[in-house]
This record gives structure tokens, sequence and C-alpha cells, in this order.
């Protein structure tokens, strides 16, 4: 299958590209710079040029092309709700030009869509339609394309992780880092999921190859990781202490990270691993944040 890849130099989008490749697939990466399609190159893809900003170029990229994956999402979480925008404008470009066809499109979301009442443990089955999280605009966008019958699934991320990124875990870090110490909320029972890279590639291509119409997959191998224990592993590995802070205090040490820290994000994947054969075997959340590569990051 030839495959259009956006995000293709992304943290997922990256390790996906040798994934594909080494399934058979073709990959024809997205790329907005010269530095970026010379990795794109090294790693065997073909290089398609453009950016999330030119949608007529993101539709250009469908062009002979027997599916498409959408990874790219700018992270820059202080400009969240304009980026959940632009992710709806590409998801609908991206759509319009599979429109008509029944060409695989796999949509890049999170498990908090999956929660039934918010804190809950997500499902597969479940999009709560009426979730607070900007980001619902992505899934409100694949699934009107999905009731139009067109050949549209989801992956739904937990906290992603590698030696070099973990997902949120990254900015705990970095405020770790800035501040001197790791911190907690005091007396939160939140927990995170969480998923390898590795796992997470192979569920990409597993949707991409397997999926059906409206199927919505968890990229999952734990449940539930204690932000507590989080914190403990970061302030561990950067040898610096970690603390205890009262809701007040949180607020002000955390600033936008806040609302994730405190808030229960937890997920099961039990119904995508049977209905896709995926079977994550990647480290642990907490031994990647053991062996962070500060190098690399």
């Amino acid at each position: 299958m030839r495959v259009f890849l956006t995000g293709a130099n992304g943290f997922i989008g990256s390790r996906l590209v040798s994934e594909l490749i080494n399934a058979g697939h073709q990959v024809l990466g997205l790329s907005r710079s010269d530095a970026g399609a010379r990795k794109l190159i090294a790693l065997g893809a073909e290089v398609h040029r453009g950016d999330l900003e030119d949608l007529h170029s993101l539709q250009a990229g469908t062009e002979n092309c027997d599916g498409v994956i959408h990874t790219a999402f700018d992270h820059d979480f202080t400009n969240y709700v304009a980026n959940c925008e632009q992710d709806r404008r590409v998801i609908e470009a991206l759509g319009a030009a599979l429109c008509g066809s029944h060409r695989p499109f796999v949509i890049t979301s999170t498990t908090l869509f999956g929660e039934a009442t918010p804190g809950h443990i997500a499902d597969e089955d479940v999009f709560n339609t009426l979730h607070t999280n900007p980001r619902i605009l992505s899934e409100i966008a694949a699934q009107e394309m999905i009731e139009r019958g067109m050949n549209v699934s989801l992956v739904r991320l937990s906290q992603i992780h590698d030696e070099t990124r973990q997902g949120l875990v990254t900015f705990l870090v970095q405020l770790a880092l800035q501040t001197g110490r790791s911190a907690y909320i005091d007396d939160n029972v939140s927990q995170w999921s969480a998923a390898h890279l590795v796992d997470t590639a192979q569920l990409f291509r597993l949707a991409l190859e397997k999926g059906t119409t409206g199927a919505r997959f968890h990229a999952t191998a734990e449940e539930g990781v204690p932000v507590r224990g989080i914190a403990e592993a970061i302030g561990k590995r950067l040898g610096m202490p970690v603390v205890a802070l009262s809701a007040k205090d949180a607020s002000s040490h955390f600033g936008w990270l806040q609302g994730f820290v405190s808030k229960n994000m937890t997920a099961s994947s039990t119904k995508t691993q049977d209905r896709l054969g995926w079977t994550p075997r990647g480290h642990d959340l907490l031994s990647d944040i053991a062996d962070l590569d500060f190098e690399n990051a």
C-alpha cells in the first residue's frame, strides 16, 4: 500500500515510517523543510513538500496514495485551542480528498474521548461528544465522515514514550529542570495510561491494514500509572527533591499542566488487542523515565 503520512518527521511519525516500510508499504511523508526531507529519504520514504497550513498541498498528497495516516499535531499547549481548530481543518481537507473512495484514513486522537464519564477508564466503543477538551473537534470531524460511509478509523493516544520523550511527562521533566524539584498534588490519586512508541507505531499500521470503518483503537499498554509515581521517577532520574503540593500551590507551579496533572486519564485497550491482534511489548513508562536520555531528547 502507498501511504500518505502527515507528521512523518514527528515523534510517532518517524517511527511509523520505518514500521510501514518494514511491513512492505511505501510511504509518502509530508515535510516542510529540506532537513526533514533528507531524514525521510534516509529512512526510505518519498517526500511530499507542504505543511499543515497549506490544505491544498495536503490534498495533493493523497493523490495516487492508497491510504492516509494523519499523525501531525502542533503540541504547543499554550496555543492548544487554535491548534485543535487547525487539526479539524486538516482532517476535513484530507477527508474531502478521500471522499468517494474507500481508501483507509487513520486519524490520531486521544483516549480522553472514550470516557463515558470524565475521569473513568476510557473504552474504545465510547465517544463522549460532550467532552470539554478542545481536541474533540478532531473526533467530531472524523465522526461526520464515518456517518457518510467513509473508511475512517481512529487511534487514540495515551502517554506515548521511549527513552527520549514521554508525552505530557516530557513537560513535567522540563518543569522539574526549570524549578529544581519534581512535584505532584498532595492527596491526588490521578493516573495516566501509557504505551511505548514502538507498540504505538505498530498499532497505527494494524489500524491501516485491518481497521474497520468507525473503529476506535487505544494505544494503551498500561491502563494507569500513578502521577505521584511519575513525579518520583522524575525526581530520582534528575537527582532532585520530590515534593507534594497543595491544590493552591500546584496551580502556580504547574501552570497549564495543572488541568492534566489533576486529572485521572486511564484507558483500556482490551478491545483493541482483541480486534487487531495487537500485543504491546515495549518498556513501561517508569522504566523509560529511569533511562531518560537527555542528549537525544
